[in-house]
């Protein structure tokens, strides 16, 4: 097991199927748009599907936690925990309808014998951990604390652990930044301070999402290695943009999730990347 970075080869992955997703409490801005609609559980499980099938045609590994009937939002995986290194994190979840996710993957860890570092009392989520070689940008937001951040720079002190502050409304910072290659990334620049955004652009070439793709999450991809994301066929503009530098765009249909708020990135901890260059590089 390990992680270094957003983009290199995925080889295993942790989902969880939507099984019970419902929006049971508004919790982000998402779910107050589709809140009356709701979500087509039928729908959801059946597009799951095809994403895990997708991953598993690329030969990465998938693994399914299993999802319990009173956690409704258990299919974002990657907010339960992240892996920085060989080190998988786990913390408490933000909001109190999310509280209790993380036994579940703590079970399964400890089934699979794989360590576990437990930030206890730290809220910190996976959807705020954006990690780069040996840097980890972490979101400050209203599911992850300065202090969580504090204290995984105490416990991670050979990284570079920066910051990020950015409006809230907009949940978690993989939300508005996502990063594509060692010199890529999506943003969306309305959602940061002057200083941030300087930050982020002097360091990656970034490629801009505009209002519209922003809400419906483009820029929420999973990247798999090799220049290859998998993005939503509705975004067609930033999918176009991604094509035009060089990615390999492979598009699901995950609209019925992502009516709670997250799409593929949200949807998948990874557990292992293979280390290697791009082949940009």
């Amino acid at each position: 097991m390990a992680c270094y970075s957003e983009y290199e080869a995925l080889k295993d992955v942790i989902l969880c199927q939507p099984k019970f997703m419902k929006i049971r409490e508004v919790i982000n801005e998402t779910q107050k748009y589709y809140a009356d609609e709701n979500i087509d559980t039928e729908v959801a499980m059946q597009q799951h599907k095809q994403f895990s099938k997708a991953l598993e045609d690329r030969g990465i590994k998938v693994h399914q936690l299993p999802p319990l009937e009173k956690y409704p939002e258990q299919v974002f995986t990657r907010d339960i925990g992240f892996t920085i290194g060989h080190t998988l994190y786990i913390s408490e979840m933000g909001r109190e309808i999310r509280q209790g996710e993380e036994k579940v993957l703590k079970e399964w860890m400890n089934e699979e014998h794989i360590t576990i570092k437990d930030l206890k009392n730290d809220s910190i989520e996976g959807g705020d951990v954006l990690l780069d070689r040996k840097t980890v940008f972490v979101g400050v937001s209203h599911r992850t604390s300065r202090a969580a951040i504090e204290s995984l720079m105490q416990h991670e002190s050979d990284y570079n652990v920066i910051p990020v502050p950015f409006n809230e409304k907009y949940l978690h910072l993989d939300c508005v930044f996502n990063i594509l290659s060692p010199e890529e990334a999506i943003i969306y620049p309305p959602a940061f301070h002057e200083e941030e955004l300087k930050l982020l652009t002097s360091r990656y070439k970034t490629i801009e999402i505009n209002k519209e793709e922003q809400f419906t999450l483009g820029t929420n991809i999973l990247s798999i290695g090799n220049k290859t994301v998998l993005a939503l066929p509705v975004n067609k503009e930033i999918n176009a943009k991604l094509r035009e530098n060089g990615y390999e765009v492979i598009e699901v249909d995950i609209s019925e999730i992502i009516k709670s708020g997250g799409a593929f990135r949200c949807c998948t901890l990874p557990l292992d990347r293979k280390r290697g260059c791009p082949r940009s590089l």
